[in-house]
């Protein structure tokens, strides 16, 4: 029977980031939902090398950050990346992390400051460009950028002091949980209400986000930033069949993987559909499937 299984390769990002662990929960849930289907993960320096890979035939679906989604499918820089979206993985309002006990309030405050961006290949770090652009900012030259081959290296950089802020996003990242239960807690530094009207009216595809209450431990209050949606893309010769049954496995398991994963609560149907850019973005065979449960006409 295994034989008969459709293997499925989905592309993550490096270990100890947020990507890996949500891939981890796709892979293991949909496995465990369809038969016949094997999806299997793979580590890759993240979404900016996911796009090309897709692209070569090399993955089969892939997790895209937002802004690196945005840019190939829009042809920014670039000839428009022929990818579809097979599901919406969860919003990330964009942030940064500081120890409690430090001095940070404003992003203001981390002009001249070392401060992790994160992976490489991370599109967090292409969103952390937008958000800082957008309020004048420039992120090589006003601030002392630090990037890892690893996204699990950044916090320890943070509790130990050897930087003073981590970017990251969205709910239960871990590397924002990893600082928060540190010895000194985390306070986290978003763009303040100013800010965030300069960077919509600059970046008009980035949308206003929050951070619930209870997001990462000590947090009581909601955080509200600016951000975008990242998605699960496939590649262009992904068969229509293959994309439909990834969409229904997706669709049924929705509880099991919000049950595992805190940001997995926003991986739906419905959220997939309001969080395309345009309804001709989503893969046919995905199409097929929310027509079917009469979420497109």
């Amino acid at each position: 029977m295994a034989d008969e299984r459709t293997r499925v390769v989905l592309g993550t990002a490096t270990p100890g980031g947020g990507f890996p662990l949500y891939g981890s929960a796709v892979a293991e849930v949909v496995n465990a939902t369809d038969g016949s289907l094997a999806i299997e993960t793979r580590n890759t320096k993240g979404s900016t090398e996911n796009v090309p890979l897709l692209e070569a035939g090399d993955l089969d679906i892939a997790l895209v950050q937002g802004e690196v989604a945005h840019e190939a499918l829009a042809g920014v820089g670039r000839q428009p990346a022929i990818l579809k979206i097979v599901f919406a993985m969860y919003s990330t309002a964009g942030m940064f992390v500081v120890r409690a006990d430090s001095a940070y309030r404003s992003i203001g405050d981390l002009r001249g400051k070392p401060v992790v961006f994160g992976a490489r290949g991370s599109g967090l770090v292409i969103l952390a460009r937008y958000v800082l652009d957008g309020i004048g900012f420039d992120q090589g030259k006003d601030f002392a950028a630090i990037y890892l081959d690893r996204a699990g290296d950044g916090p320890a950089m943070v509790l130990d002091g050897r930087a003073a802020a981590l970017w990251g996003g969205g709910t239960g990242w871990p590397g924002f949980t990893a600082v928060a239960q540190g010895p000194a807690g985390a306070r986290f530094v978003a763009p303040s209400a100013d800010e965030a009207k300069r960077i919509l009216a600059k970046h008009a595809f980035l949308k206003p986000l929050t951070v619930p209450a209870g997001g990462y431990p000590g947090q009581t209050v909601p955080i509200a930033s600016v951000g975008s949606w990242s998605f699960i893309l496939a590649r262009s010769t992904l068969a229509d069949d293959t994309a439909y049954r990834l969409a229904r496995a997706l669709h049924r398991a929705e509880g099991a993987l919000a049950a595992r994963l805190e940001q997995a609560r926003e991986t739906t149907a419905a959220n997939t559909v309001s969080a395309a850019p345009q309804i001709e973005l989503i893969h046919p065979g995905a199409l097929r499937y929310l027509r079917e449960i009469g979420l497109v006409r």
